[in-house]
């Protein structure tokens, strides 16, 4: 970065859980390390702890609801950013976009960028987006919405820089101890004594739950016995989808050989004890940060070939690619990969360090 201290405002809705809070607390690491200044404003939530801990300062403002009521903030807003005289606002999402930009109306000092995390829906409302003056996109994907929905968007406004993990979070070959697997297979007793598939998403059917079920049912056909960890459906308020999956499993015959679970902590575990890791989300996503953590794991991963999965696929994996809903083929390339998975080099790229580094050099080049 530049020599001076810069110091740098990021927006995002909440602190809770999500790839959009998890950046914003490692840019703010990565800013302070560089010896920057760091501010978060946000509704708040369980991440605030670790962000001041990492030495970046958090204010508490209501920027979160799609609500014309959140436009009240934007005096208050500005009053802050008056204050604090940032270099840099660099906005995570839609509502604090907006906010910032009419917060931000008649200062030229400070500039305004943002990150699409996102595919959001076309329209006025998710156009603000595109509208930094300089605007990250977390893979190719995103680029390509962006410029193919707003058609004024200039391309060389538009930086892709992925998302990345700490190779020393997801260490090549790593494999849990035994005390783990003996309390693993105790907890899921079911999905013992044969390769475990593990689909990690929430409770939606975007995630393709019911497509990794009827996995299992076809390699049964073919006398391939398999089990299914459905890692992170089991969420309060949708029990009635949880109790869809379970009905399927019975009339599939395979209940014996799937389980659902909550969102857990050892998902490091659970993706290096799987023979093969799932991603089949029915619509694209943005990114994939599951592909990246299974095969910096060496894991073989299976998915549909769409969106920033595929993208990912491409490039790190492209013998877990199907197109979206070959149901036959699907089952083809899973009994394969159980069969001989082609080999996974260490992990070069999708690095932590990179996209720190990427992002933090996007802030001196606008602050220049």
């Amino acid at each position: 970065m530049s020599g001076r201290r810069l110091t740098v405002v990021q927006l995002v809705p909440a602190l809770e859980a999500g790839g959009a809070e998890r950046s914003t607390l490692e840019i703010g690491q990565a800013l302070v390390a560089a010896g920057h200044r760091s501010i978060v404003v946000s509704t708040g939530g369980r991440m605030v702890a670790a962000l001041t801990r990492a030495g970046s300062e958090h204010v508490v403002m209501p920027v979160a609801a799609k609500s014309p009521r959140t436009l009240a903030q934007v005096p208050r807003l500005r009053a802050l950013l008056h204050d604090l005289k940032p270099d840099i606002v660099h906005a995570r999402s839609r509502m604090p976009a907006w906010l910032a930009r009419l917060a931000l109306r008649g200062q030229s000092s400070t500039r305004f960028m943002t990150t699409a995390h996102g595919l959001n829906s076309p329209g006025w409302y998710s156009s603000v987006m595109a509208r930094g003056e300089r605007v990250i996109c977390v893979s190719n994907t995103v680029r390509d919405h962006l410029l193919r929905h707003y058609h004024g968007t200039d391309p060389a406004r538009l930086v892709v820089i992925p998302r990345g993990i700490d190779p020393e979070q997801y260490p090549y070959g790593w494999q849990p101890d035994d005390y783990w697997r003996e309390w693993f297979f105790a907890e899921f007793p079911q999905l013992a004594g044969a390769p475990l598939l593990t689909l990690p998403g929430r409770g939606t059917r975007l995630k393709g739950h019911a497509d990794a079920i009827r996995l299992v049912a076809d390699l049964k056909a073919r006398d391939i016995p398999v089990r299914l960890l459905l890692l992170g459906v089991r969420q309060s308020g949708r029990e009635g989808y949880v109790a869809e999956l379970e009905q399927l499993a019975r009339q599939l015959a395979v209940a014996d050989w799937v389980a659902l679970s909550a969102q857990r902590d050892d998902t490091r575990d659970v993706y290096a004890a799987s023979s093969l890791v799932l991603q089949l989300s029915t619509k694209p996503e943005s990114f994939g940060r599951t592909v990246i953590e299974a095969i910096a794991l060496c894991r073989p991963v299976l998915g549909y070939d769409h969106g920033g999965v595929g993208e990912l696929l491409t490039d790190l994996y492209p013998a877990g690619r199907v197109a979206l809903g070959d149901r036959e083929r699907l089952t083809e390339r899973a009994a394969a990969l159980l069969r001989a998975a082609p080999p996974i080099a260490p992990l070069k790229r999708y690095r932590l360090a990179d996209m720190q580094a990427a992002t933090l050099a996007v802030y001196a080049e606008l602050a220049a």
